[in-house]
């Protein structure tokens, strides 16, 4: 069973950093891109960034200023570096994962900003 597991969230400043982790099941060479959503409190899931399994990175248009995202191959992560959090961060976020030509997604993790 494939299983996608977010960790990483809570309550932060703003100015904060987090890093966000996507631990996956299973064997990670199986999973082609891999990406990080955010659904903010009265918004739709939005696309920050994603990782293909050779490492090359695409990020929505303004995401990539304080977002970083990486993957561990050894640790079957991915991860999601948050930089100078604001409290517009504020949502959940979520892990998702090309699989073998099918989606997968995690149940996400909260990340909540204090202005």
């Amino acid at each position: 069973q494939v299983q996608l597991v977010e960790s990483g969230g809570g309550l932060v400043q703003a100015g904060g950093s987090l890093r966000l982790s996507c631990a996956a099941s299973g064997s990670f060479s199986d999973y082609n891109a891999m990406a990080w959503y955010r659904m903010a409190p009265g918004k739709q899931r939005e696309l920050i960034a994603a990782i293909s399994n050779s490492g090359s990175t695409m990020y929505e248009d303004y995401m990539n200023r304080r977002f970083t995202i990486s993957r561990d191959n050894a640790r079957n992560t991915v991860y999601l570096q948050i930089h100078s959090l604001k409290p517009e961060d504020t949502g959940v976020y979520y892990c998702h994962a090309d699989r073998l030509g099918r989606d997968y997604w995690g149940l996400g993790t909260l990340v909540t900003v204090s202005s």
